[in-house]
């Protein structure tokens, strides 16, 4: 740690600092961020990008009176280090430690949380709005990456901003990615005001005016020189419809320049845009080089960049190459994305089907409609999208492809728990919102091999599909040269027994299969059984079960309320029978960040606990062990 960095307890610490001093401090604090999170993994490029305008944020506003809201917020790293979490930002995305994201049980700095995309100008509005009817006088300030002006909501904000409030700053952070490259018409429309000839000409001049003269006369000279070029260039800013006031664009790491422009507009009464442009990845090349891998990486060489060789492939990239072989054979299959090309392993089905594949941007509702629209025409859709995304699209899955009967397939990356990234990404709710929605067809492959036939089962049904699997490496299963069609609704029975039927879903079957192992060598006789479908689920086999056994045991990377075992006991109890069920899954709770094992044993995700649950209902169910001669 830097000595200047070492000395900053708070923002207060910040503003005794001179312009010199604070451009030390964003040195000190880049090699900061590139030693700690090469060991913990983490959001590195995002943040490398934001350390001047970070600090110049708290050079000018008063947390936590100011508010300062930072759409997604992985890119909050350096707030959180100004702000008084430098002495454990080592603990980031640990057990135990500091969120990933902005969390206002964490700091009373942090206004507002946040992990998904578009949330902070309605956010920023609301805090605005709510401070204009109490009387306040406080400032609010929402950062939001250039992508995040692909995301509705954030144009639902903007369509009511000039309405609503007369003073709220928004600073549109651009730097021409969102994990991967931006797409679409407003990354264009940016680029186009960055890279204009006339422009670029002027704000150099005005950079070299405020950096020899600054104040506030300066920055109204370079205002008025502004209006006279933009009157000559776009007479219809965009923002400026809106009722939003644009500023820029200016240099995101000039400390100076955005010290002064911040000033300036503290005094505006009515709402700004500034438009600044910064360098995700600055000061590290290797980040530089590699703006997708250091989005969000696990631990690396600080010197280097390399990460560890990776070992077996992922589900994400299993997905995609057997996608991309079995549109090879059906010209109506299309691939969709909502910005995440490389998360969804995606851009390896981009190389050998470039025509078929469409990167929507953050605009998870569009995707689903704009695939339920190829859909009415003969294609086969396959929306490949988190799991916590996908509730975002909610409504479209109802009204636009299931309500329809249209085949569209929404695979659902990351679906069950995601570890470090902690709770606005784990995938725990998908089988609860979707199961109860008519037409649809749900599945969980227990392996890679699964996987694929799911894949191909989804592509000869009628209708709309559904497809979740984990984040993270496969089982590493042989697989068949070509995947098979599944039987609907009809699970696989991988060891029969008459005490106990035992039922993992997807990959927790090797959970069951655990279970199933130690209770046969108690002396129990269990079926171990891997359900395939939630949706439609196979009564048939539970009913068979159900008048032989004395428990049913399930498992689930889902939570219990509403899930896989929840499906379960509403079967039976339609079938009549009263056979209990013991339900492994998460509990009614958000789960906070951490190591998936060891979340698993604290909530109970675990083979001693379900063998602890279920074995006083087997009293009287154990075979005498045999006595050896």
């Amino acid at each position: 740690m830097g000595d200047l960095l070492k000395t900053i307890q708070s923002p207060a610490d910040l503003k005794r600092l001179n312009p010199a001093q604070m451009a030390e401090l964003a040195e000190e604090i880049r090699g900061f961020l590139i030693q700690t999170l090469s060991k913990t993994g983490g959001h590195l490029g995002p943040n490398l990008g934001v350390v001047e305008l970070t600090i110049a944020l708290h050079a000018v506003f008063d947390t936590p009176s100011d508010k300062i809201l930072f759409d997604v917020s992985h890119q909050a790293y350096v707030h959180k280090i100004l702000t008084g979490r430098c002495g454990r930002f080592e603990t980031i995305r640990q057990p135990g430690g500091l969120n990933g994201f902005m969390l206002r049980t964490e700091s009373e700095h942090d206004c507002y949380g946040a992990g998904h995309a578009g949330t902070a100008l309605s956010a920023a509005l609301g805090m605005a709005v709510a401070r204009d009817l109490a009387g306040g006088n406080e400032h609010v300030v929402a950062v939001a990456g250039d992508a995040a002006f692909t995301n509705g909501i954030s144009f639902e904000a903007l369509n009511n901003i000039g309405e609503q409030t007369r003073r709220l700053i928004v600073v549109l952070n651009d730097n021409e990615w969102s994990i991967d490259r931006n797409v679409g018409a407003i990354a264009r429309y940016l680029h186009r005001i960055v890279t204009n000839e006339h422009y670029q000409h002027l704000h150099d001049r005005a950079t070299r005016l405020l950096e020899r003269v600054g104040g506030k006369t300066a920055v109204k000279v370079v205002r008025r020189a502004e209006e006279a070029a933009k009157s000559m260039l776009w007479p219809s800013i965009l923002f400026e419809e809106f009722g939003l006031e644009y500023f820029g664009p200016i240099d995101g790491h000039n400390i100076p320049l955005l010290i002064e422009t911040f000033k300036f507009l503290k005094s505006a009464d009515h709402p700004v845009l500034l438009h600044v442009l910064t360098q995700k990845g600055r000061g590290f090349q290797p980040a530089l080089d590699g703006q997708k891998k250091f989005h969000g990486l696990g631990p690396y060489d600080p010197e280097t960049g390399k990460t560890a060789p990776g070992g077996l492939p992922t589900y994400s990239e299993v997905f995609a190459n057997t996608l991309a072989n079995l549109a090879a054979k059906d010209p109506r299959i299309v691939a969709i994305t909502a910005a995440m090309p490389n998360g969804t392993g995606l851009d390896l089905f981009r190389a050998r089907h470039p025509k078929r594949y469409f990167d929507v941007g953050i605009a998870e509702e569009h995707a689903v409609i704009f695939a339920a629209g190829m859909a009415t025409r003969g294609y086969r859709p396959v929306c490949a999208i988190y799991s916590t995304f996908l509730q975002r699209a909610f409504d479209p899955v109802v009204h636009d492809v299931c309500l329809q009967k249209l085949p569209v397939l929404f695979c659902m990356d990351r679906a069950g728990l995601s570890g470090d990234d902690g709770p606005t990404h784990h995938g725990l709710f998908d089988i609860g919102y979707l199961r109860s929605i008519p037409e649809i067809v749900l599945m969980a492959p227990k392996d890679e091999d699964e996987l694929a036939d799911m894949m191909k089962t989804a592509f000869d049904l009628p209708g709309p599909s559904a497809i979740r699997y984990p984040r993270g490496a496969v089982a590493g299963v042989e697989r068949k040269a070509e995947p098979q069609t599944l039987a609907i609704g009809k699970a696989e029975v991988l060891a029969d027994g008459s005490d106990v039927a035992i039922l993992g879903l997807g990959p927790m079957t090797s959970l069951a299969e655990e279970l199933g192992a130690r209770l046969e060598h108690e002396g129990y006789s269990a079926a171990v059984i891997n359900p395939r479908f939630v949706k439609p689920i196979d009564r048939e086999m539970l009913a068979r079960y159900a008048q032989r056994v004395a428990a049913f045991v399930t498992f689930e990377d889902h939570a219990r309320m509403g899930g896989f075992g929840s499906a379960v006991v509403e079967a039976l109890e339609e079938l009549g029978s009263t056979v209990p069920v013991v339900r492994i899954g998460w509990p009614d709770r958000f789960i906070e960040h951490g190591k998936i094992d060891q979340l698993r044993a604290r909530y109970g995700l675990t083979v001693d606990e379900a063998e602890r649950l279920v074995t006083p209902l087997l009293t009287g169910r154990k075979l005498p062990k045999l006595v050896a001669r």
